[in-house]
């Protein structure tokens, strides 16, 4: 595909140089990989979702909104999708300045198709990954939110390794209350053990 987006994981490629596009065009081809090109960033702005998968292959010169611009659109919308710059010689401080806002990698023109290839399906992988645990942490907080207020103070006091007997004394209930409410808590929240809960609390 040239233009849009797919719901599949997607290589996005923002660049305004024409030769460029067309090179890139020709090379996602000819590996098989879905893939939509922009000429700018306001073309990819206008088309952007938060539901897009894989990753941006992003130019940092451009005219209108510049690549580090771009960037920073994305981060104000939560975006997580992986960017990889594209870096002429004098632009390696840019990219770098690009990298600690979270880029995940920069590749300086010229540049070899297999070296591009081998960090798209890098940055591919990062994005599978986040989404995993973007979708782990939205099933966590979705179990909390069925918990009481009651069983939210229980879960919350169980996972820093207090026995009941202090959970029972701090929330002034008897010991039995606090039994019943971690056994509930530990169902609610489909955990099998004092570990599956730490993890859960660490991931909300």
């Amino acid at each position: 595909m040239t233009q849009g987006a797919s719901a599949k994981p997607t290589v996005y490629i923002v660049d305004d140089d024409q030769s460029i596009r067309h090179a890139m065009e020709l090379l996602m081809r000819s590996v098989g990989m879905e893939y939509a090109i922009f000429h700018s960033g306001n073309e990819f702005l206008d088309q952007y979702s938060n539901g897009f998968a894989g990753c941006l292959v992003l130019d940092i010169r451009m005219p209108g909104i510049g690549g580090l611009e771009l960037q920073d659109k994305l981060i104000g919308l939560g975006s997580t999708l992986p960017i990889i710059f594209i870096t002429g010689h004098g632009d390696v401080p840019m990219a770098v300045e690009a990298m600690q806002k979270g880029a995940v990698d920069f590749i300086q023109k010229p540049f070899r198709d297999q070296e591009l290839l081998d960090r798209i399906g890098e940055a591919m992988q990062t994005d599978q990954r986040r989404r995993s645990e973007q979708q782990q942490k939205a099933d966590v907080m979705d179990r909390i939110s069925t918990l009481t207020n009651r069983e939210r103070e229980v879960f919350d006091l169980v996972v820093t390794g207090k026995p009941n007997k202090v959970i029972a004394y701090e929330l002034g209930v008897s010991q039995r209350t606090v039994e019943i409410h971690r056994a509930r808590v530990m169902e609610k929240m489909q955990a099998r053990s004092l570990a599956d809960l730490v993890k859960m609390h660490i991931a909300a």
